[in-house]
């Protein structure tokens, strides 16, 4: 098992940046990926982005591309999301996940992640 735990989020204005922090504990070391996923009002759970557990590869939805950076720190067990130049529609619960196995393009999807956080609400006002 592995638990996650989200924290940073908060209220900011447009064009500000929060960093977001998931703290992994438990079996780690079976981590292959973890990614970030958000959720707003009245709508599926999309992908943001996803980072290797061992390092290396990265990738990010569209509408995150140059404005947010995934990163981890493994010896502390923990994953980063830094977001810069926030806008409205960035507003939604985020959650973090962790995967076992490389399951391709499943890891832009829920499905391909067995472990969640409980989220952290990120509001951003206009």
């Amino acid at each position: 098992q592995v638990q996650l735990v989200e924290s940073g989020g908060g209220l900011v204005q447009a064009g500000g940046s929060l960093r977001l922090s998931c703290a992994a504990s438990g079996r780690t070391f079976s981590t292959y990926a973890m990614g970030w996923f958000r959720q707003a009002p009245g709508k599926e759970r999309e992908f943001v982005a996803r980072v290797r557990w061992s390092g290396g590869s990265t990738y990010y939805a569209d509408p995150v591309k140059g404005r947010f950076t995934i990163s981890r720190d493994n010896a502390k067990n923990v994953m980063y999301l830094q977001m810069n130049s926030l806008k409205p529609e960035d507003t939604a619960v985020y959650y973090c996940a962790a995967a076992r196995a490389d399951l391709g393009m499943l890891l832009f999807a829920t499905t391909g992640y067995d472990y969640w956080g409980q989220g952290t609400q990120v509001t951003v006002s206009s």
